[in-house]
């Protein structure tokens, strides 16, 4: 049985071949591009083609990263005069119209791909310095999801459908 939200909404697709953050405590920053896409193979197991955790590790509980563009919105209207791009976050999948919290725990479609949310893509001092000062604290909660693919297929940015399988 599932539960079916057609208004799940992809507005962006990030990847990046390098670290700028992850790893790093206390030395400086890598700046490694993020490529933004108009889709992305997800692959079972492994993660995103083209993404720094690709075959990251066997099991990997973040072989992809969800983040809210609610939240996203939320910051902006905290911190109005700081400008950032939602690629500041470095999570993969922007997404507009599900709670990503509700969905650690769970195993869920987004169109054909399957994942199971694993925890909170919880943020790290780093936010600070990517998006500003407070944003860490402001996302302490909402930092995004992390995720299993569990079935191989490909996204793309726009309106999918999305099933919450139980």
């Amino acid at each position: 049985m599932s539960q079916s939200n057609p208004n799940i909404n992809i507005e962006a697709i990030y990847i990046s071949p390098g670290h700028d953050f992850y790893g790093r405590y206390g030395m400086d920053r890598n700046n490694h591009g993020i490529q933004l896409l108009e889709t992305v193979h997800c692959v079972a197991g492994s993660g995103l083609e083209g993404d720094r955790f690709f075959d990251y590790k066997e099991d990997f509980k973040g072989q992809a990263t969800f983040f809210s563009a609610e939240v996203a919105d939320a910051l902006r209207g905290h911190f109005e005069d700081v400008f950032f791009e939602n690629s500041a976050f470095r999570r993969n999948l922007i997404t507009r119209g599900v709670d990503l919290n509700a969905l650690i725990g769970r195993r869920f479609k987004v169109g054909d791909v399957e994942f199971e949310g694993t925890e909170e893509s919880a943020p790290c001092e780093w936010m600070d310095e990517a998006v500003g000062p407070g944003a860490r604290e402001f996302l302490e909660g909402n930092g995004g999801l992390r995720v299993r693919i569990m079935t191989s297929g490909t996204l793309c940015i726009g309106l999918i459908n999305l099933d919450i399988l139980e």
